[in-house]
């Protein structure tokens, strides 16, 4: 890739785009395993720029300044635990702006590039509750000028965290006199009268929008602050080391099984410093003929992805050994550091560099034989209460993730991540333009044809994420299913979406998590435009829970609602070419509407006696 030139894939767009969807998903899938997104270098620059200026040079500058510190003397603050605290606020109230996590082109937000705060702090945009018919004063789509207000409080209050002075703490100063580490306790920690009405503000923005919420990533800075709040100094180290590990473990565990795998070679060769294109051919078993993942994706999947994941935080939360606790503490910086430079599409960049440095602080900082161990803990019931709440939303997301979203669940960079395809006849993705729809963007192709792209350069750009998602498991699934529905000829004249890119459209943020983008994201599409029936049909896959070998589908007619659900055994998908050249994989139906006309299996099969369920 150029730094200023995309790596386009070599077609003639008008031919191109008249060719039938199969022959376009191998075209695009096997550019894919050479350039990645192809997106032009200057673009990675961009996100390093802002990673420098907003995160590393403000946020650091901002946590020692205000806390009595000089940013330059970085052997001062490395290891003060208020600079540790603000840190994590001021990464949150970045991810809560949108400037952080899901930023940019890289997570298709073209114009405008940042989503979050320009549809969170706008009253009419859609608003996701997670239990809207459950809880009360939660119910609706559309977001209010009272979810505005919170919003912005919530900011408010994460930047009042980060700007105060800290104040003096009791249970630092003692832990501090009890131990040989230079560390000046004088600079005390964040006052927890700050962090109370945060707590409250966070809960009300996650129970009356879950994008929001999760867009703040709740489920990896929540609990910490929880800990800041209420726990005394050694207590709320220890705890937040084993916050951190949960967090690492959980996603080795997910990693286990066949899903993830699939992740590893479209993620290497969308990495943007690694320009020889036969290391990235390694990566699948027959390149051009066969991009199933390949021995090699397998070993850096399991051994340097799940194994490492799972083994090194036990390491370093247990290991009373100098000289280990920093091998480990040095393999998880390189870890991060590896994740950050291969530029994910949901690009959490300030994630990974903040765990690096979580890494140093809490296991190189404050090591278990200095006082920080597990077994420091004080009351040890209260540990165990800790790890099992911590332990709830991981454990019930792999059981029952249609229950918790797979960023809960622990299950990020795992593969198995609820997701979807949606299919327009001809012209009705314009629809989606309305102005009936209250936010800042268009659709993602209207979006780069306001920067300058040809209608047809855009189709094809956006055609690129459909290539992606075909060559991770559960897009063989989804198209499996889109070809039985729309019919093997017929699916060459929709308009085919990749669902994460355009819920980023819709709701201003997405991180992989199908549960923002399903039936209830589709209704309210709905009353807003007025799709009519067979226009915008929506196919839906939840994740795999840990104990089945199939995952659950439905098909989403916008007019007419749920109208099919099933089954594909997992098996079946990873073994199939991402274009499907044997055609679709078997797909097992549970229930199809009486509104619509049924279809049998792919195998050939009558469809099995149809089962009345109950519709969400």
């Amino acid at each position: 890739m150029g730094f200023k030139e995309a790596d386009f894939p070599p077609v003639d767009p008008p031919a191109f785009l008249n060719e039938p969807l199969r022959d376009r998903v191998r075209t695009l899938s096997t550019h894919w395993a050479e350039y990645g997104f192809g997106t032009p270098k200057m673009v990675h620059v961009i996100y390093l720029v802002k990673i420098a200026v907003l995160y590393l040079v403000a946020g650091i500058s901002l946590a020692t300044l205000t806390s009595g510190l000089n940013p330059l003397h970085i052997s001062d603050w490395w290891n003060e635990p208020i600079v540790y605290q603000k840190l994590i606020l001021w990464t949150v109230l970045l991810e809560a702006i949108g400037i952080a996590g899901s930023w940019g082109m890289l997570a298709g937000k073209f114009k405008p590039q940042t989503g979050g705060i320009l549809f969170w702090a706008r009253p009419g945009t859609i608003r996701m509750a997670p239990w809207p018919d459950k809880v009360p004063g939660t119910g609706g789509d559309s977001r209010t000028v009272f979810d505005v207000v919170v919003y912005l409080a919530f900011l408010a209050n994460l930047l009042v965290g980060v700007a105060m002075p800290g104040r003096q703490s009791a249970s630092f100063t003692e832990a501090m006199a009890n131990t040989p580490l230079d560390v000046d306790a004088s600079h005390g920690l964040i006052n927890p009268v700050i962090l109370y009405p945060l707590l409250v503000l966070w809960i009300v923005l996650g129970l009356r929008d879950k994008v929001a919420f999760l867009g703040s990533r709740a489920e990896q800075y929540l609990p910490a602050v929880v800990f800041f709040a209420f726990l005394p100094f050694t207590n709320m180290i220890i705890a937040a080391k084993l916050l951190i590990v949960i967090v690492w473990i959980g996603a080795g565990v997910s990693k286990i099984g066949k899903h993830f795998t699939n992740v590893i070679p479209p993620m290497i060769s969308n990495t943007p410093w690694l320009t020889i294109r036969a290391i990235k051919r390694m990566n699948y078993r027959n390149f051009p003929n066969d991009l199933r993942p390949s021995k090699l994706a397998s070993f850096q999947g399991h051994v340097l992805g799940t194994l490492v994941e799972i083994v090194t935080p036990l390491v370093l939360l247990f290991s009373g050994y100098k000289w280990l606790t920093l091998a480990a503490v040095v393999l998880m910086v390189c870890f991060h550091l590896f994740i950050f430079s291969t530029f994910p599409l949901a690009v959490p960049l300030e994630w990974n560099l903040l765990f690096a440095f979580l890494s140093v602080f809490l296991f190189w900082g404050y090591p278990s034989w200095e006082g920080f161990g597990v077994a420091d803990f004080s009351p040890t019931w209260l540990l165990i209460l800790l790890a099992a709440a911590l332990l709830v939303m991981p454990v019930l997301g792999n059981l029952r993730p249609d229950l918790v979203s797979f960023l809960p669940s622990l299950r990020q960079y795992a593969g198995n991540w609820a997701s979807a395809m949606w299919a327009f006849t001809p012209g009705a993705e314009e629809k989606l333009n309305s102005d009936a729809i209250v936010r800042p963007a268009k659709n993602n192709v209207t979006q780069l044809e306001q920067i300058g792209y040809e209608p047809e350069i855009a189709e094809i750009t956006m055609q690129q994420t459909i290539g992606w998602r075909s060559m991770h498991s559960q897009g063989r699934g989804l198209y499996s299913v889109l070809y039985r529905e729309l019919g093997e000829d017929a699916i060459s004249d929709y308009t085919i979406r990749e669902g994460e890119f355009a819920c980023n459209s819709m709701l201003g943020f997405n991180f992989g998590d199908g549960h923002f983008h399903n039936w209830r994201l589709i209704e309210a599409i709905q009353k807003r435009v007025g799709f009519e029936p067979g226009e915008f049909t929506v196919v839906w896959v939840e994740s795999q829970p840990i104990h089945k070998k199939t995952q659950e589908y439905m098909v989403i007619d916008a007019a007419l609602g749920i109208i099919e659900r099933g089954t594909w055994n997992v098996a079946d998908a990873v073994e199939e070419q991402p274009w499907l050249p044997n055609g679709p994989i078997p797909i097992n139906v549970t229930w199809r509407s009486d509104r619509v006309p049924s279809r049998s299996t792919v195998t050939g099969k009558k469809a099995p006696k149809r089962q009345e369920v109950t519709q969400p």
